[in-house]
């Protein structure tokens, strides 16, 4: 294979590619105007799965002959059908909401980690203290609460003089150590002791 190939492209591939893309696109927005953005959110894993899997058809749809564009566009289609079931379900019933979403952990809080956690997580101090660098957290003490939500991302919220509202922490695993700090004392006592 000539290196010159690597850098090589005809017209009709260029035709080939933009008409691909093109009716790509189209397909796409017909599809979330049907099914609402959320088919782009990244709210759960499911939500990060369909992500995941549209750019993959897309890539090989408009980059190659196979699959055509429209086999390419049934199976978004198909898809976005998946996704808006598991979007039913999961509101429909609660029993299988907890086998399809992962559920939000607390990595921190009131200044102190949840070495469980972390680790269950596969996380370490560093990773979180780079989240906390980047929403300007200078001190520990600032830290009310660092949640590792369904999707990876972490949330974190800061002390200040807002009581906070409890219910918004339902879904969070050891939520009830937010309300009662004095619960952490025992990880902190066993991490003394170690």
């Amino acid at each position: 294979m000539k290196w010159e190939a690597w850098f090589s492209i005809d017209w009709q591939q260029v035709f080939g590619i933009s008409l691909s893309a093109i009716g790509f696109y189209v397909g796409l927005m017909i599809f979330t105007r049907f099914m609402g953005l959320r088919s782009f959110s990244k709210l759960s894993s499911h939500d990060f799965a369909m992500t995941v899997g549209i750019g993959s058809i897309l890539a090989s749809t408009v980059l190659s002959d196979s699959p055509s564009l429209l086999q390419g566009l049934f199976a978004v289609g198909v898809l976005f059908i998946i996704q808006g079931l598991v979007s039913i379900i999961r509101r429909k019933i609660k029993p299988l909401k907890a086998l399809i979403d992962n559920q939000p952990i607390i990595l921190m809080a009131h200044g102190e980690y949840f070495w469980d956690n972390l680790k269950e997580a596969n996380l370490s101090t560093s990773d979180v203290q780079q989240v906390l660098r980047k929403n300007s957290v200078k001190s520990k003490s600032q830290v009310f609460v660092v949640i590792m939500e369904t999707t990876g991302d972490m949330s974190v919220i800061k002390n200040d003089d807002v009581r906070p509202d409890w219910s918004l922490f339902d879904d969070v695993r050891d939520s009830e150590m937010l309300i009662n700090p004095a619960k952490t004392a025992p990880i902190k006592d066993a991490l003394n002791n170690v």
